[in-house]
């Protein structure tokens, strides 16, 4: 069957016109800013046209229509390619804003944003993450497929595209996550290589010379390829291909960076800096475009606009889930109810006893373990849980009865087994958030968070539920030693805008925070847990209060020192409270095991908890960074302000002052 958007024009003057048009709408945007990169979007003009007027199933005016193709610039540095496809193909991206490129306020921001542009599917400008993403996407498409389709109705049945540069696939990230794409035949995922052996400092043959078809046929995908990038039917050929293939597909594209420049092709000076004045009026008369700055011809755009096409398809498409929701109503509300990320109806009520019952029940028990209990109670009444870890399962703890794995020739899994991939763990996990319909989760160390941190960052960045479960924090991991002992990693995760950082002092915590990181839609959480067992520790606190992410553990009447603490610091806070009244000393407990959420309270209740003008001591067995700002200059910090040692836990904490005793000498040297 001829799945296509729209069949190649038989007009080759206006198939290049189209092409060129793309090229002058990057040349003059980037122009007109002073900044930004011609070169790609020049020479991926007619992959461009290809793919968008030959086979992607979109629709402009539905930019989140659930089973459109996924379409992904990984080489986001050319946002001007994506932008003037967006426009032309009648996207809510009016002209006004391609003039407005990379301008304070614009939708047309110097990489492409999710959220911010209509049709965007992710932002991407790091190299590799796009494709890394599109992974993720193409795994959702294959999960949420296994698990809605129906004989006789295919609802979810959409393929992932990706374009990728040289820097994407020189990126080590390109390698973990491909390889993964490999393994699990992502059939439905075509990565178009813009081939054109320049980057930044230059030709790359002096320091990319990879055989990149002979790695990818090693790393299980098709490829084909080497073809000439400026051949509209070649690239059009190669992509029908694309669909008979049982693995994913890399399709090489050997293009000329900065095409139709008549001084700039195929050089470096493409890349990253606008062409000039006189260049630019070189470049016109090159290519024959006779028409000023962001204008086009008419002809071309009726060639562009694929609104009746996406139109039509989308209504193919409702048709037959209607269809579909006449003879699967409940998978179809379910379908829908995911897609949309909302939560089944009565789970506040659910997940309020629940938390009620781990608070009467729990036991001591490591915060890892809490945390399976959490996610074995979570999967049974959240089918859109889908997560796993890198290679560290039975540490992590990250897997739950009977939740089956993710294999290439077994679908309906639940468990990824990513393998020691931790960077391209994260960044399929954004892909999977951004396609929709499930809640993606993904367990490694803590001290590994650092191979992990620029996807972390760009889920932060883009406000996407994924949830990372980081294990074996501090010092309490032991024998290991200090190369896996994160005594700074907690710290410099707070630091992310956007991203909840819980740390739990038991299980009750624990549950608490998966229910946050669960059932907040727009920030990711990373959940930092214990090795060690930790004490199961009892006061009379609601979970919404817990919610706050600080709030009174234990309280005196008029208590003269407050004591601020997280994770398995708190159990010693406690025993240090009884430390001091047996001096007299009566003093303040707060267990505070998410600091952003706590930022997010009034300022009415944070002095509330921590009132101005009392002594204050926090505890953390990590770098004192960060807690000052609620000791004051007269507080105490008890923390880890280098890197630990190999030993026992029970001798570390001794060792590096983290004992009730000590705990109690600082409130006491504080108080005088």
């Amino acid at each position: 069957m001829n799945d296509r958007a729209h069949p190649q024009s038989s007009d080759p003057e206006l198939t290049r016109a189209c092409a060129d048009a793309l090229r002058m709408l990057a040349v003059d945007a980037v122009q007109a800013a002073r900044s930004g990169h011609p070169g790609a979007p020049m020479g991926m003009a007619e992959m461009a046209v290809a793919l968008w007027q030959g086979h992607l199933r979109h629709d402009p005016a539905d930019p989140n229509w659930p089973d459109r193709d996924r379409f992904v610039l990984s080489n986001g540095h050319a946002s001007m390619l994506l932008y003037g496809l967006l426009h032309l193909s009648g996207y809510d991206l009016p002209i006004e804003q391609l003039r407005n490129f990379r301008q304070f306020g614009s939708m047309t921001p110097g990489h492409p944003e999710v959220g911010v542009t209509p049709g965007v599917e992710t932002t991407t400008g790091p190299l590799g993450q796009g494709l890394a993403n599109a992974v993720g996407m193409a795994l959702a498409e294959r999960q949420l497929a296994g698990e809605f389709n129906r004989d006789g109705h295919e609802i979810v049945d959409h393929r992932t595209f990706v374009f990728v540069g040289d820097g994407c696939l020189m990126e080590g990230v390109s390698h973990e996550v491909c390889g993964l794409a490999g393994a699990l035949r992502l059939n439905k995922l075509v990565a178009l290589y813009d081939d054109n052996g320049i980057s930044i400092d230059g030709p790359v043959q002096s320091w990319f010379i990879d055989d990149t078809p002979a790695r990818f046929r090693a790393l299980g995908w098709r490829v084909i390829g080497p073809l000439d990038g400026h051949d509209v039917d070649a690239i059009d050929a190669a992509l029908i291909q694309s669909r008979s293939a049982d693995a994913p597909t890399l399709i090489v594209c050997r293009t000329a960076i900065g095409k139709g420049s008549p001084n700039r092709a195929g050089l470096a000076k493409a890349h990253g800096e606008p062409l000039g004045d006189e260049e630019v009026a070189l470049t016109r008369k090159a290519l024959g475009w006779r028409h000023p700055p962001f204008e086009v011809p008419d002809a071309v755009r009726q060639a562009w606009d694929a609104r009746a096409a996406g139109r039509a398809r989308r209504a193919a498409w409702s048709a037959r889930f209607d269809a579909y929701r006449a003879a699967h109503p409940q998978l179809a509300a379910e379908f829908e109810r995911r897609m949309r990320g909302k939560m089944p109806a009565g789970w506040d009520a659910a997940s309020r006893d629940w938390l009620t019952t781990v608070g009467a029940t729990q036991t001591t028990m490591a915060t890892r373990k809490a945390s399976q209990e959490a996610l074995g109670w979570l999967a049974t009444r959240l089918p859109e849980m889908f997560g796993g870890s890198a290679d560290l399962t039975g540490s992590n703890l990250t897997d739950w009865p009977d939740c089956g794995a993710v294999r290439a020739d077994s679908p309906g899994g639940r468990h990824v087994n990513y393998g020691v991939r931790e960077f391209g763990m994260a960044a399929i996990m954004n892909g999977l958030a951004l396609h929709g319909g499930l809640i993606p989760f993904g367990g490694t160390f803590l001290t590994f968070s650092d191979y992990s941190r620029n996807a972390l960052r760009m889920a932060a960045l883009m406000r996407q539920r994924v949830v990372h479960v980081l294990t074996h924090d501090s010092i309490g991991l032991g024998e290991d030693g200090p190369t896996h002992q994160p005594v700074e990693h907690v710290a410099s995760l707070r630091l992310i805008p956007g991203l909840d950082v819980w740390r739990p002092c038991d299980a009750l915590e624990t549950a608490v925070a998966w229910h946050a990181a669960t059932s907040t839609p727009d920030r990711p959480s990373a959940l930092v847990l214990s090795r060690q067992n930790l004490a199961a520790l009892t006061r009379d606190t609601p979970a919404d209060l817990i919610l706050r992410g600080g709030y009174v553990f234990t309280d005196a009447p008029r208590p003269c020192a407050v004591i601020v603490a997280t994770g398995s610091e708190v159990a010693l806070a406690v025993q240090a409270l009884t430390l001091l009244a047996a001096r007299g000393i009566a003093a303040r407990l707060v267990s505070m095991p998410c600091v952003e959420a706590f930022e997010r309270q009034s300022a009415a209740y944070r002095a509330e908890v921590l009132p101005a003008g009392v002594p204050t001591v926090a505890v953390e067995a990590g770098v004192t960074h960060g807690w000052w700002r609620y000791v004051g200059r007269e507080g105490r910090v008890l923390g880890i302000d280098r890197f630990g040692e190999s030993a026992p836990a029970a001798a570390l904490f001794e060792h590096f002052g983290f004992t009730p005793e000590a705990i109690a000498a600082a409130v006491l040297d504080l108080i005088g």
